[in-house]
C-alpha cells in the first residue's frame, strides 16, 4: 500500500473500462477508498474491492453529477481526488462528422467535467481542500485529421481547467490535467501501452509529485507544457 493514497477518498469516472477501470484497481489495491462513476452498468459490475463504491450516472446529466458527488461524500464522509477522466472519441472527417455525434462528444468530454468541476470545487473549498485532475490529449494540440471533435473538446478541457485553477488559488483545491499518452482503446487499439501504464503517473499526483502546484499537466510524472511550439508532436502535426 502507498501511505499516501492510503483512505483518501478518490471518484473516478469513466471507471468500466480502459484507463478508468485501471485507475480504480490501482487505487483500490493502494488502499484508497473509490467511488467508480460510468454508464456502464456491466463493467461496473466486473470491478471488486472492499472500499469500492460503484455507481451508474450519465456524466453529461447536470442532476447526476450533482447526486453521484452527494453520494461519494454521503457513502465516505469527504472527496479529496476527483478524477474527470469518462470520455468517448468519434474519429470523422469534420465534413462527414454528424452533429448529434459532436454534440454528444462534446456533453460528455467537456461539459462533464465542466459540470463536476463546478460541483467538487465547492465542495472541496469548505472542506478545506481537494484535488481535481482531468484527463486531458495531446490531441487537444495537434489538430489531428479525424479528430476534430476530440481534439477540440481536449483543448476546451484544458482552458477549462487552468480557469478553475486560477479561480481557485488560495482556497487549498488544485486541479491538474493528466496526459495519458497513446493508450489501447476502442478508438486507438494498436497504442504501444495499456490502460495500467497510466497508473504510476495518476498515483504519483495523487501522492506528492505534483506538489502545490495547480493548473498543470502532467505525462510520465514530469510536467507537460499544452500549446508549446517546442513540442515535437504539435510541430510534427502542424507542418
Amino acid at each position: 500500500m502507498s501511505a499516501a493514497v492510503e483512505d483518501q477518498v478518490i471518484l473516478i469516472t469513466g471507471a468500466a473500462s480502459g484507463i478508468g477501470k485501471a485507475l480504480v484497481e490501482g487505487f483500490l489495491a493502494d488502499g484508497a477508498r473509490v467511488m467508480a462513476v460510468d454508464v456502464d452498468e456491466a463493467g461496473l459490475a466486473t470491478l471488486k474491492g472492499d472500499r469500492l463504491l460503484a455507481h451508474v450516472a450519465d456524466v453529461s446529466d447536470p442532476e447526476a453529477v450533482a447526486n453521484m458527488i452527494q453520494l461519494a461524500v454521503t457513502h465516505f464522509g469527504r472527496l479529496d481526488v476527483l478524477f474527470n477522466n469518462a470520455g468517448i472519441g468519434v474519429r470523422a472527417p469534420l465534413v462527414d462528422h454528424a452533429p448529434a455525434d459532436f454534440e454528444r462528444l462534446i456533453r460528455v468530454n467537456l461539459i462533464g467535467p465542466f459540470l463536476a468541476m463546478q460541483v467538487a470545487m465547492q465542495l472541496m473549498q469548505d472542506q478545506g481542500g481537494g484535488h481535481i485532475i482531468n484527463t486531458l490529449s495531446r490531441a487537444g494540440e495537434a489538430g489531428g485529421a479525424g479528430f476534430g471533435a476530440y481534439g477540440a473538446s481536449k483543448a476546451g478541457l484544458y482552458t477549462l481547467m487552468r480557469t478553475a485553477a486560477r479561480e481557485m488559488l488560495g482556497t487549498g483545491v488544485r486541479i491538474n490535467g493528466l496526459i495519458p499518452g497513446p493508450t489501447k482503446s476502442g478508438m486507438n487499439p494498436k497504442a504501444p501501452q495499456d490502460p495500467a501504464d497510466v497508473y504510476p503517473t495518476a498515483r504519483w499526483m495523487v501522492e506528492t509529485g505534483a506538489g502545490d502546484q495547480t493548473g498543470r499537466v502532467f505525462w510520465n510524472q514530469q510536467e507537460y507544457l499544452m500549446f508549446d511550439e517546442g513540442n515535437v508532436t504539435f510541430k510534427r502535426e502542424i507542418v
